[in-house]
């Protein structure tokens, strides 16, 4: 069963107003599956590395600000901005030593994701076989569609 299917079933037990909260959609046969999204090089390591940093460093700088006992918000927001710049920098830099160890071993950029290749539908031991007889007449009322 594919996830679209897995999830018509689902949503099927829904509108019937099965408990779906006893189900759950199972992946199996799971494989990593690592997508290119482009070349590497120092600057696109760069901005990924300013990238990652930025983030971390305006939390940090925001919750310091928010020690100031006179203007909290206005020092929460300048050195909330200063921890983006700040963070964006040392993460750039990183991102640069980091690809420069690497020389060049891998000089592309991925995206890696887990993708089950089929998917079942179960439910508790309880509802399963209210799940089996619901699940059963969706795939009746399916084959009456497609011949009418």
């Amino acid at each position: 069963m594919t996830y679209a299917e897995a999830e018509r079933a689902v949503d099927y037990l829904s509108h019937q107003g099965f408990p779906v909260h006893k189900v759950a959609i199972v992946g199996h046969d799971v494989r990593l599956v690592e997508q290119v999204v482009g070349r590497m090089d120092y600057g696109r390591a760069a901005l990924q590395g300013a990238a990652a940093g930025a983030l971390p460093g305006a939390l940090i700088g925001w919750i310091f600000g928010l020690l100031d006992w006179l203007d909290p918000v206005v020092a929460g927001l300048l050195l909330a901005l200063y921890g983006l710049i700040f963070g964006a920098a040392i993460g750039a830099l990183l991102g640069l030593f980091l690809y420069a160890l690497q020389r060049g071993r891998r000089g592309f950029a991925s995206v890696s994701a887990m993708q089950p290749s089929r998917y079942e539908v179960v439910a508790e031991e309880d509802v399963a076989d209210e799940a089996a007889r619901l699940i059963a007449g969706l795939r009746g009322a399916r084959g009456h569609e497609a011949t009418t």
